[in-house]
């Protein structure tokens, strides 16, 4: 076991890591990096021939073995199972089919009033919700009271539970999108989403306690981005691990704010009093006066689909295969990229496939330019003090789902890791002169993170919308969440030659119109040049990582801080 000593040195680096002399070798590789080459793998890998890269379908299998093959090509040794480059996960896909799943509310018969007739609400599918069984079974049926739970929390760090003094077992749960409202930073994050806020955890925390179905409450301002995001995202198929042991909801649904104000109605209550009232403490849940009827019919798909690993061992490991390292010896720098999207529509006229160009072929284009470059720089003669390692991951527009294999089931011991660093959609509108590296600055790193953005002539910027909860929604939270510090690199809204407005519109038209939507396509005139300097950026970034004179950190009372300490322990 290694013994790691927690000084407050391990939690600002040194000022010799900041004034670190970069060497001319690695200078040399970042400026090998090539935009036309990350513009050929984005073109490719956003062809309509990879069919949206839906995981476990053909052109996912595509897009794999066409990383893998990249992977090979550079040199690097493979990371995956049985001495290839694929790690292979075992997953269920879960299609609600439209015109044999039904919901309905039905009202609950007042007492004394035998002969009233009641009528159901029944909701439209897609329109009204989107709903998946994530028991993992073919038909389920519902017929359930609704409770509203407000947020949806149990947060006791927060002296928060929406839960206390009811039991939601066997029920439905009603809960709205986000977190309670903040100013204080101190509490739920302020401005910014933690993860009570996301979707993901909602879920997961209705079946934890025993409840066999949640409606989520959809709001734009609330989620970020409006119900077309949620219908393309949710009516098609979802994802899970096929060997998850956790409790799991029969059905887990999103529904339109309308489909809430009548729950509400039914029972003579006012929607917007009640969402107001939960966001203050001392809401209490309570059981409203309407069931949920509901009949999930699904296509059930057990398919595999894998991540994609590639290692360059590192001296610390003496050039051996990391997989082998002595344990607590290697510090290894992580790149992670997601490659799939959201597959096609079959039978749909006209434009039936999501390529994701942008979501996500730019970060795998960027994450297989730097495994070139890192290559290029270890043929060079130069000696890799410990080892990098890239990943493309599988399943991220389902849940994060391949990265939390990852992190489950890293190619090195977590707690091995130094550094996680993630792209994911990076518009290729020309050079930024800002960068958001959100989460960063939860960690050791963070000094020698704001040193190298300057010499790169990038501003660093807040998060533009903390809200939105931007940390918990890419691949790096999965590796967070097993103690390595990790965060994305993006962009701000300052590109040269253009002001901050500019930026700002390309990136809000970009969500209004084609984030998961049909119209997330190659285009020729896309500037790559700013994808290159961000892999720039990162590269530098990497190396530093690799040669710091000490172990890179969570700050002292993170959320992750716990994980960290348990990986190094581990070690």
């Amino acid at each position: 076991m290694t013994h790691i000593r927690l000084a407050a040195s391990l939690f600002l680096l040194s000022a010799s890591a900041l004034a670190q002399t970069i060497p001319t070798a690695v200078k040399a590789a970042e400026a090998s990096i090539d935009p036309e080459k990350i513009r050929a793998h984005v073109k490719f890998l956003a062809d309509d021939l990879l069919e949206g890269r839906g995981p476990g379908l053909r052109g996912s299998e595509i897009a794999a073995q066409y990383i893998a093959t990249q992977f090979a090509l550079y040199g690097l040794k493979p990371g995956g199972d049985k001495g290839t480059y694929l790690q292979q996960i075992n997953f269920v896909g879960m299609n609600a089919i439209p015109e044999k799943t039904t919901m309905s509310l039905v009202p609950k018969r007042p007492e004394g009033q035998m002969a009233i007739t009641l009528y159901s609400y029944d909701l439209k599918y897609g329109d009204d919700y989107t709903v998946s069984n994530r028991t993992l079974t073919p038909t389920v049926d519902i017929d359930a009271p609704i409770v509203f739970v407000g947020y949806g929390i149990t947060a006791p760090e927060f002296n928060w539970n929406d839960y206390a003094n009811i039991d939601v077992k066997g029920k439905v749960i009603l809960c709205i999108v986000g977190d309670p409202p903040s100013t204080d930073p101190n509490f739920f994050g302020g401005d910014a989403l933690t993860y009570y806020g996301r979707w993901t955890y909602k879920f997961e925390q209705a079946a934890r306690m025993g409840a066999v179905g949640a409606l989520i409450i959809h709001r734009t301002d609330l989620a970020s981005y409006g119900w077309d995001v949620v219908k393309n995202s949710n009516t098609s198929e979802k994802t899970y691990l096929r060997n998850n042991k956790d409790p799991q909801l029969e059905a887990a649904s999103w529904i339109q704010l309308d489909v809430a104000k009548q729950i509400f109605k039914s029972s003579n209550l006012d929607a917007d009093h009640e969402i107001e009232a939960a966001g203050k403490p001392g809401f209490k849940a309570i059981e409203l006066p309407v069931r949920l009827h509901a009949h999930v019919e699904s296509v059930v798909r057990p398919f595999q689909s894998p991540n994609v690993v590639g290692i360059l061992p590192g001296e610390a490991c003496g050039g051996r295969d990391a997989r082998n390292c002595k344990p607590g010896l290697d510090q290894a720098v992580l790149y992670t990229a997601h490659f799939d999207h959201l597959g096609f529509v079959p039978g749909k006229s006209g434009d039936n496939i999501y390529n994701g160009a942008a979501d996500n072929a730019t970060g795998c284009g960027m994450l297989l330019e730097l495994a070139r470059a890192w290559s290029q720089l270890a043929q060079s003669g130069t000696k890799l003090p410990h080892s990098v390692i890239f990943s493309a991951v599988t399943a991220e527009e389902q849940g994060l789902l391949g990265s939390e294999y990852l992190g489950q089931h890293p190619p090195i011991p977590a707690g091995q890791i130094a550094l996680d660093i993630n792209y994911d959609m990076i518009l290729p509108i020309g050079v930024p002169l800002e960068t958001n590296v959100n989460g960063a600055q939860r960690t050791t790193f963070f000094p020698t993170v704001e040193a190298t953005a300057k010499r790169f002539n990038l501003a660093i910027v807040p998060d533009p919308k903390p809200s939105a909860g931007s940390y918990y929604r890419s691949d790096h939270f999965s590796l967070s969440r097993v103690g390595i510090p990790a965060f994305s690199i993006e962009t701000g809204n300052l590109y040269e030659g253009h002001d901050a407005a500019w930026g700002k519109k390309q990136h809000e038209d970009f969500t209004a119109h084609d984030y998961h939507n049909f119209s997330d396509n190659y285009l020729a005139d896309w500037d790559f040049a700013g994808n290159a300097k961000l892999d720039r950026f990162g590269m530098d970034l990497g190396w530093q990582a690799l040669t710091a004179p000490t172990t890179l950190n969570w700050l002292p009372k993170d959320e992750f801080e716990p994980a960290r300490k348990a990986s190094l322990n581990s070690n």
